[in-house]
């Protein structure tokens, strides 16, 4: 037998066709054990690349095996799968660590041993954990105008690579055109938690014919510059100090249980919040301003200055900060218990439950984050702009919710809800697109 024959023997097409004896079953990982094997680029793998491919496949599975085999007997069982998720920041129930073990298990004896892994992921290019909680990973990639998200969770290997950065250039891109596409409707949310009143009550529709009789159809963007400009300190900043915080906060070196998880990404994100705070009042001065108010972004910070001092560029920080703890904590719990529950009455044979169930999960648990820390944003925004605003006086926060509740009662603290609501399916379909599409452009791999 030549190594031409043999070659023709183990021949993979890159387009996904194999020719026997390969099983259909191994179709879908195809692509990637081409392009992990290929080493001469020619498109299909000969004996030579085979068997390095094999050998070094098998080793990075049995160097994944020793790590999730905590107490080194040889078998991982279900409280060893759970750890090792936990240890990566994602919390799951017994369950939902039981049916991964069942996806992998042979023999029906509830623990895998060395065999069963290397059947069940020699062909799959799958070569570590980290993989598993790829799809479950609560990803910011979802930009509904609120930055007060925890953090991304990445792997060592992320990390190690490069693909960090690159995932945070693709989200933060995603974030930019997400906030331009649903710039009207957020620039309609700011002047209803202003202006509308009981005495003053603005609807959708009149709104927008004020905002285009006032200044046209292009003053539905006013303020979408600053907006989207500090997408990127606040992503760098918020990185960069959620990971000191993971560090200071760990009980145990290298794992993370998820109430350190939201202290730390809380903190991570008042951290940046106060960095970035002077651009958020910038923001809601030129989303309310009136058409020649302001030249830009330079002229209305040096009017603020000159007008109300330093501490204007401050207003409103108490609130934000207070509204980061119910709208971080809120997300993420309902993320957590929308993961598991799926994972325990629907996952069968993966981890993977599909984009529409993942945006799904996403959209709702930022919805619940927002209405239960709306009030807070309100209070915020009408004490960014209190000193715009003709005859408005300068409350301070107390003062301003009493006020708000004894004029308007409860739902005062709700004007606006309604374009907030609106731009949210288009702004997560938006940024989802749009990432997927910078993803593939950056080179990172699904």
């Amino acid at each position: 037998e030549t190594a031409g024959d043999r070659r023709a023997a183990l021949h993979v097409s890159a387009v996904g066709k194999a020719d026997p004896p390969l099983s259909e079953k191994f179709m879908t990982p195809t692509k990637k054990i081409v392009s992990s094997g290929d080493k001469d680029q020619d498109d299909g793998l000969d004996f030579n690349e085979f068997s390095k491919y094999l050998k070094e496949h098998e080793k990075k599975l049995r160097l994944t095996f020793k790590s999730l085999d905590k107490n080194n007997d040889g078998r991982i069982d279900y409280a060893e799968v759970k750890q090792s998720l936990a240890d990566l920041g994602v919390n799951i129930s017994k369950e939902a660590a039981e049916k991964i073990l069942r996806s992998i298990d042979a023999d029906g004896t509830m623990t895998v041993d060395w065999n069963e892994w290397k059947e069940h992921f020699l062909f799959n290019p799958a070569t570590n954990l980290q993989e598993i909680i790829h799809y479950w990973k609560h990803s910011t990639v979802l930009d509904i105008g609120d930055s007060l998200t925890i953090p991304d969770e990445f792997t060592e290997e992320e990390k190690t690579t490069g693909v960090w950065w690159k995932q945070l250039t693709a989200g933060a891109m995603a974030g930019a055109v997400s906030r331009t596409g649903t710039a009207p409707l957020d620039r309609m949310k700011v002047f209803m938690q202003v202006h509308s009143s009981k005495s003053n009550k603005i609807s959708l529709v009149g709104g927008f014919k004020q905002m285009l009789k006032e200044g046209g159809p292009t003053s539905l963007w006013r303020g979408n510059g600053i907006n989207v400009l500090k997408i990127a300190p606040e992503t760098a900043i918020k990185f960069m100090a959620y990971e000191q915080y993971k560090k200071l906060l760990a009980s145990d070196a290298g794992k993370i249980e998820i109430h350190e998880r939201f202290m730390a990404g809380s903190l991570a994100g008042a951290t940046a919040q106060t960095a970035i705070y002077p651009m958020e009042v910038l923001k809601t001065r030129l989303t309310l301003r009136k058409t020649g108010q302001y030249s830009g972004m330079y002229d209305c910070a040096k009017k603020i200055l000159k007008r109300e001092g330093v501490k204007a560029f401050y207003k409103g920080y108490i609130p934000n900060m207070l509204g980061i703890i119910p709208y971080a904590g809120i997300d993420l719990t309902v993320y957590e218990s929308l993961k598991n529950f799926w994972l325990s009455h629907y996952a069968k044979d993966t981890a993977n439950p599909g984009i529409f169930v993942l945006l799904g999960c996403g959209t709702i648990s930022s919805t619940c984050g927002q209405l239960a820390s709306y009030p807070l944003a309100l209070v915020r925004t009408r004490m960014q702009a209190q000193a715009s605003v003709e005859g408005s006086e300068q409350l301070p926060m107390g003062r301003l919710v009493k006020k708000i509740l004894e004029k308007e009662g409860f739902f005062g603290l709700y004007r606006g809800i309604l374009p907030n609501f609106m731009k949210v399916i288009p702004a997560v379909s938006i940024s989802y697109v749009v990432y997927e599409y910078m993803r593939s452009g950056l080179g990172i791999q699904k």
